[in-house]
């Protein structure tokens, strides 16, 4: 499994703003993830920036309008388009949006989307009060009635000075809409699939909480695993430090309480669960309203238990039969093995992820993680280490071998 974007033909088309110059790293970006990118610059686009830029980036030759009249000027842009698999405009300039609502082909990139059968995304860049003005605004309605994906524009300042809506999205987001769009067709498309992150947060008192070192990034690089093969993603988080994937449905939860809730109704219609949230085992008895001086003395705590969320879903599942396929995660300090096992035969998973928490390589906090598959039909699969979006990869590939 790799990223959708691998291998696939896409055009990039670049117009005439400053912005221009994000476009150089959406190219690269892509190449590096073994896309095929054909660039089509037009003519206002060459004040900015160079189509030996993108040669240079892309290894591949750059178009322009002099390739619409050269010696093969009337099939190039044929073979663009139809070579196509997803057609990305950005920066999008309103002139550009204008010709593509209207079908005005007057030059090579306008020509290519015209002869496309593929899909356009297309990130808007334009200065103070361009974008919301009547006509841009007719255009872009007519596009996305057509199906167009917009990504952007941003508020922002401008290349004028002033602060408006207009300022093309950074590369990142263009890059994660991309990724996103070519994951549709995957494997598991159109099957929600949903995902729990990071640690919950149990409250002492008004400041205070109980949590743990879960950073969520094991959580979150399953989602984008998770999107990258099609799945309708949920993603149930405590974390506000992480961006979530593009295209994922996100609900931010605090406490095991909260993420219980949250997971029972996310999952009454759900292909699978994914249980990579560190949710806290015990919780205060009792939450103080007010911050507790230290002028009052020490506080005794006394615990009580959290709500056991697998447990509960493992119940719900009895019941309505989903989700059809429960993955839950177990991060132990020793025993790994013998503790995971339990927990996935006591929990009625269908498979759980065992990592060793007091490794300093893996686990909680870093961008690695060293794991070990268990199966509810007895297999062990124990994974070298890894980045954690690789691991993600491994797990998802699981994932679509039981529902498919």
């Amino acid at each position: 499994m790799s990223n959708p974007v691998s291998n696939r033909r896409i055009v990039l088309g670049v117009t005439g703003s400053i912005a221009a110059y994000k476009a150089g790293e959406i190219a690269s970006r892509l190449t590096q993830w073994g896309a095929q990118v054909d660039v089509i610059l037009t003519s206002g686009a060459l004040h900015f920036i160079t189509p030996l830029t993108f040669q240079s980036l892309t290894s591949r030759k750059a178009y322009t309008d002099d390739d619409l009249w050269g010696g093969e000027g009337h099939v190039t842009h044929v073979g663009l388009g139809r070579g196509a698999e997803l057609i990305v405009i950005a920066p999008a300039t309103a002139n550009t949006l204008s010709k593509l609502a209207y079908g005005i082909a007057d030059n090579l990139l306008v020509l290519t989307v015209l002869a496309s059968q593929c899909p356009l995304l297309v990130a808007p860049a334009m200065d103070a009060g361009m974008f919301q003005h009547p006509a841009t605004q007719e255009a872009v309605r007519i596009l996305e009635q057509r199906g167009v994906m917009f990504i952007g524009p941003a508020e922002g300042r401008l290349a004028s000075g002033l602060v408006g809506r207009g300022r093309m999205v950074e590369p990142a987001e263009v890059l994660a809409a991309i990724r996103w769009r070519l994951g549709r067709s995957g494997p598991l498309a159109g099957r929600k699939v949903v995902v729990t992150a990071g640690g919950t947060q149990e409250p002492i008192d008004a400041v205070r909480v109980i949590t743990n070192r879960s950073s969520g990034k094991q959580g979150y690089a399953l989602a984008q695993a998770a999107l990258d093969v099609g799945a309708e993603v949920v993603l149930i988080t405590t974390s506000t430090a992480l961006t979530p994937p593009y295209g994922a449905r996100v609900i931010m939860v605090r406490t095991a309480a909260d993420m219980l809730e949250a997971v029972l109704r996310e999952i009454q219609d759900a292909e699978a669960l994914l249980m990579a949230a560190a949710v806290a085992d015990f919780r205060p008895r009792v939450v103080h309203g007010q911050k507790i001086k230290k002028e009052d003395g020490i506080p005794a705590l006394e615990l009580e238990a959290t709500p056991d969320i697998l447990m509960a879903v493992a119940e719900q599942r009895a019941q309505l039969g989903y989700p059809r396929r429960v993955i839950g995660f177990a991060a132990e300090s020793d025993d790994l093995l013998i503790h995971a096992q339990e927990k996935l035969q006591r929990k009625r998973l269908d498979m759980i992820v065992a990592n060793d928490i007091s490794a300093t390589d893996a686990g909680f906090e870093v961008d690695t993680n060293r794991v070990t598959l268990l199966f509810a039909d007895g297999r062990i699969q124990a994974l070298p280490l890894m980045s954690k979006e690789a691991v993600a990869e491994a797990i998802i590939q699981q994932l679509v071998a039981m529902l498919t």
